[in-house]
């Protein structure tokens, strides 16, 4: 279980990112996270595996207190959070497998990581990813040949075989077309549920978050604003989150 607490965050510009955020993520849970641009969404998300240091606050996770391991032991407990990109956070250069790949480096030494030697398990698992994420036969095309969707996908299978205990998910079809958007959050969904992951999925688009979400959370101002199961994500909810943008959202969800 992921247990954050009254979490804050303030940038040395003097804007206040976060004020006081507290929420849980069960065992089995999916939770998006929702709200306008400047809510705080991606700073709680970073903040999380400490991407983004916290101010004030208490983050755990199956018990570990995340906020205050020194950087050896963050290492290792940030193999337990797969994070998934707004922006893909692929290398380039390198190949479909050796992204995938790559989601093991903190389980390997650094010496096979360098030679990219992995065992012969690990190898199996990537394959077996790559297939449940539609890439089978991809694993030698370099990342910078992939469509976006296909891009994801590898983003996705790379935090799989991290055999993480939370998938941490920012923004994961801000860069891709609604057809796209749909199949990416429909995986990303049943590979947390299938997998028995919970997934914190922060996320622009309201009507994916309604459809896929198990419960919701509405940031506004770096405060939790609302929190319910997408049932509940009324036209009174959207106003309190989006202020005047409220109306205008209701129609998308109809």
């Amino acid at each position: 279980m992921l247990e954050v607490s009254a979490l804050a965050k303030r940038y040395p510009t003097g804007d206040e990112a976060l004020r006081g955020v507290s929420l849980t993520v069960a065992d089995d849970e999916v939770v998006f996270v929702i709200g306008p641009s400047g809510a705080g969404k991606s700073t709680l998300i970073r903040c999380i595996n400490r991407l983004v240091e916290p101010d004030a606050g208490s983050i755990t996770l199956d018990g570990i207190e995340l906020t205050t391991l020194p950087p050896a032991e963050l290492r290792r407990a940030r193999r337990q959070m797969g994070m998934i990109f707004q922006e893909f956070n692929l290398v380039e250069r390198l190949t479909v497998m050796e992204n995938v790949l790559s989601g093991r480096l903190g389980y390997v030494g650094l010496w096979k990581a360098w030679r990219r030697r992995f065992p012969p398990e690990d190898m199996a698992m990537a394959f077996a990813t790559l297939r449940r994420v539609g890439l089978e036969g991809m694993e030698n095309k370099r990342a910078d040949a992939l469509s976006g969707g296909q891009r994801q996908r590898v983003g996705i299978a790379r935090a799989l075989v991290q055999r993480p205990k939370i998938l941490l998910v920012d923004e994961p079809t801000s860069s891709l077309d609604p057809k796209t958007s749909e199949a990416v959050m429909a995986l990303i969904t049943e590979l947390a549920v299938e997998a028995r992951i919970p997934a914190l999925i922060n996320i622009h688009d309201v009507p994916l978050a309604r459809r896929f979400a198990q419960r919701i959370i509405g940031l506004g101002a770096g405060r939790v604003v609302f929190e319910g199961p997408p049932a509940a994500l009324d036209r009174a909810a959207l106003g309190v989150i989006y202020g005047g943008a409220g109306e205008e959202l209701e129609g998308a969800l109809a």
